[in-house]
């Protein structure tokens, strides 16, 4: 008898254990902060060296990469300040549909540039793992979209039990 007992409790145990919620790395969200804080030479030098190492690009390909990187490294960081700048001011509003829209076809534009430029610098294997990085990159932040409206989905109907 005390055996078995010892035996379910040890089955208990660890179907606990094993049924444990999964934590999230503590640092997610400070190495977003850090990568932020970059300048945008910093930001496109460390993503072309990264680009170098994935693809085997040769120095004329690095030249030619890192100049496109630092230009959408300004672009970006300079969307970031105008943004902040309004956020500040209190004029930060939801886009209309319309203005949706316009952002999406203007950020599809950019990728398409983006891949036409590319593929006039690299080769057709180095264009390839490219392309499937790109792919890889954008299923990964759609499944963080979703996490993340289903976290907001869930603090909404908190709010909404408290109140």
């Amino acid at each position: 008898m005390r055996k078995l007992v010892l035996i379910a409790l040890a089955f208990i145990s660890i179907q606990a254990f094993a049924q444990g919620e999964k934590k999230e790395r503590p640092n997610r969200g400070e190495r977003g902060k850090q990568m932020m804080n970059l300048s945008p030479e910093e930001a496109a030098t460390l993503q072309s060296k990264k680009m170098t190492l994935h693809l085997d690009l040769n120095e004329k390909q690095q030249a030619e990469v890192k100049a496109i990187l630092l230009a959408n490294a300004e672009a970006r960081k300079a969307k970031m300040e105008e943004r902040k700048a309004k956020k500040e001011k209190g004029e930060l509003q939801k886009p209309t549909q319309e203005q949706r829209v316009k952002m999406a076809n203007a950020r599809l534009d950019h990728q398409i540039a983006m891949k036409a430029k590319m593929k006039k610098i690299l080769n057709e294997e180095q264009y390839a793992k490219w392309g499937k990085a790109q792919a890889r990159m954008a299923h990964r932040a759609k499944g963080k979209k979703g996490e993340m409206k289903k976290k907001m989905h869930q603090k909404k109907m908190q709010n909404k039990k408290t109140e």
